[in-house]
């Protein structure tokens, strides 16, 4: 099992790219099984979440073929609709094959998915909404059933919470459905928005997507379509971080900066120096005092939950108390009790953690629990005096591609041992 050993007290300075979204990637790679024509993806990560996908489509009956510019997916046959779970328990996106797979072929037989344990991931909204759109739901031994002999209908689905996964999975369902379906209270992510352009691209009929209300009109099939996934605004806000916490330099390359608004809008305001010198990068500059601001999760365009545990590493530092407020999950603070082995003082109401600063941090060893906890153990090592090492990175290695590459060539004292 591979570890990260850092030793901190470096500033980082120097330029870091951004890889494509494993966020939307993986939707993207699910879109493939709509079609019998070839699709062409490109800059797709090469994370172990993806490795998960391909293996599981591959499964199913896609034809893959890949190399350092694209990956190329060829779904003439749907050989077995089934997402095993031996195969999917480490990753949640699992799900996100039942709407392409009834959509296209009547039936699916997806296991309950897995990933981080970071709290409840409701698979229950997509099932309301495949109900919606008249598949008949059966969930038995840890697995979901799903059957529509007779195909999908188009319908109101009004999700009473929001949900990337679920507006994914319902908009890939329904643009094979007869009809129309208008998904309400959907999520507004930009990969949402990203996987609408892919399904267009196939010939899609999709109004609305980066709204609350998406409007689908089925279609009787759709073709092929070759697409570049958008830049990972996850992996640019950590390396944004990054930079902040460590004093240095940094600036991210090949991003799209609005993406990262409510995180900019953040670093700011605790006193961080953020600039765009340019229309596909952001630059931030560490050095000053870092002051402690309160900070609460929310949907896109909020505070992504997914920079939550990289935001605290941060305000290990600030020069009070930051009071950060986690709404998405009610299990996202495992990374607290590790970074207090570093000296960090938090304490942990609920859904609420109180993080008082600045504090010197100390190497230790410690564990990663989930994909972004590992991410602020990283940032956490990288300001701390002495060494840190990181157990069980597979965690980071889920989402974000060579991480430990991309930081050593900004200074980072950083390694990979097995």
């Amino acid at each position: 099992m591979d570890k990260f050993v850092i030793t901190g007290g470096t500033d980082l300075n120097g330029e870091i790219a951004i890889s494509g979204s494993k966020n939307s990637a993986l939707p993207a790679l699910a879109a493939a099984l709509l079609t019998d024509e070839p699709v062409t993806l490109r800059r797709i990560p090469r994370v172990r979440d993806i490795r998960t996908m391909e293996r599981l489509l591959v499964d199913i009956g896609s034809q893959l073929d890949e190399d350092d510019e694209a990956v190329r997916l060829h779904t003439p046959n749907i050989v077995s609709p089934e997402a095993p779970y031996e195969l999917v328990k480490t990753m949640r996106a699992s799900s996100l094959v039942l709407g392409p797979l009834v959509a296209r072929c009547g039936r699916a037989r997806v296991s309950a998915p897995g990933g981080c344990a970071i709290g409840s991931r409701p698979i229950n909204l997509h099932i309301f909404g495949l109900e919606r759109l008249g598949a008949k739901i059966n969930q038995t031994h840890g697995y979901i059933e799903a059957e529509a002999p007779d195909g999908l209908r188009g319908a109101v689905v009004h999700f009473d919470r929001i949900t990337v996964t679920g507006t994914e999975d319902l908009m890939m369902a329904a643009v094979l459905a007869q009809g129309e379906t208008v998904l309400r209270n959907a999520a507004r992510e930009p990969e949402v928005v990203d996987l609408a352009a892919l399904l267009t691209k196939m010939g899609a009929k999709i109004e609305g997507a980066g709204t609350s209300d998406i409007r689908i009109e089925g279609v009787e099939r759709l073709g092929g379509a070759d697409h570049t996934i958008i830049p990972d605004r996850i992996e640019a806000g950590t390396y944004l971080v990054a930079g902040a916490i460590t004093g240095g330099d940094v600036t991210v390359t090949g991003c799209v900066p609005e993406h990262v608004g409510a995180l900019v809008s953040q670093l700011q305001q605790a006193g961080v120096d953020v600039t765009q010198p340019g229309g596909e990068s952001l630059r931030v500059r560490g050095g000053g005092k870092i002051r402690s601001v309160d900070m609460t999760t929310e949907e896109y365009p909020g505070f992504a939950t997914d920079l939550q545990a990289q935001y605290m590493a941060l305000m290990t530092q600030g020069d009070g108390i930051a009071v950060i407020v986690e709404n998405i999950f009610e299990n996202r603070f495992m990374h607290a009790q590790e970074l207090g082995r570093m000296g960090a003082n938090i304490r942990i109401n609920g859904r609420q953690a109180m993080v008082a600063g600045p504090r010197q941090l100390t190497g230790a060893g410690v564990i990663a629990s989930d994909l972004r906890a590992s991410a602020s153990l990283v940032l956490a090592a990288l300001v701390a005096r002495g060494e840190t090492v990181i157990d069980r990175v597979y965690h980071i290695d889920r989402g974000y591609e060579k991480i430990e590459t991309k930081l050593a060539q900004v200074g980072a004292n950083i390694r990979r041992v097995e």
